[in-house]
């Protein structure tokens, strides 16, 4: 009796029709994170920030056979001491019964490729401290903390006072 063929995994390049997809894998991530009530993306906030004039961000999706598996959402950034650009990994999500097989590390190659490709210094992520199966997954694959740096993030009424000048010195 002849065993069946393994599902191929496949990445590709996201595309404007994706975006209801990829605002799925955003509140999925979300409610991984136990982060849902921070969500504020809608479909055409997405659809004009990845797909418009001048595109911010670029997704791509992994599929195992037809069905959706995973998506990684990335942008540059650019590194003053190595004069190099970089790119930042925003979002790397797997759905959750397809995780152990091999999804998220293809997903960091393809990004690692394109790193490579665009002449990149680094490739960089930040992950939630309590997140241990993640934080074990990418030391394997011999990523390391910048514990020594702290993220400080302005949002909200507190960007809106700095950029007005109301910001308290």
């Amino acid at each position: 009796m002849a065993s069946a063929a393994p599902e191929l995994l496949s990445i590709r390049v996201a595309s404007e029709g994706d975006v209801p997809l990829i605002l799925n894998f955003i509140q999925k991530l979300a409610a991984y994170e136990k982060l849902s009530h921070e969500v504020m993306a809608t479909e055409a906030a997405l659809r004009g920030y990845l797909f418009g004039e001048r595109p911010l961000a670029e997704v791509i999706l992994a599929y195992l056979g037809s069905e959706p598996a995973g998506f990684a959402l990335f942008f540059h950034n650019f590194s003053t001491f190595l004069a190099r650009p970089g790119i930042y990994l925003e979002d790397l999500f797997v759905e959750p019964d397809l995780r152990g097989k091999g999804i998220g590390k293809a997903l960091l190659v393809h990004l690692a490729r394109i790193a490579m490709e665009r002449g990149c210094g680094r490739l960089e992520w930040s992950v939630l401290n309590w997140n241990e199966p993640s934080i074990e997954f990418y030391r394997k694959l011999g990523a390391f903390a910048k514990d020594e740096w702290t993220i400080y993030r302005l949002t909200g009424p507190a960007l809106e006072r700095l950029a007005t000048g109301a910001a308290r010195s």
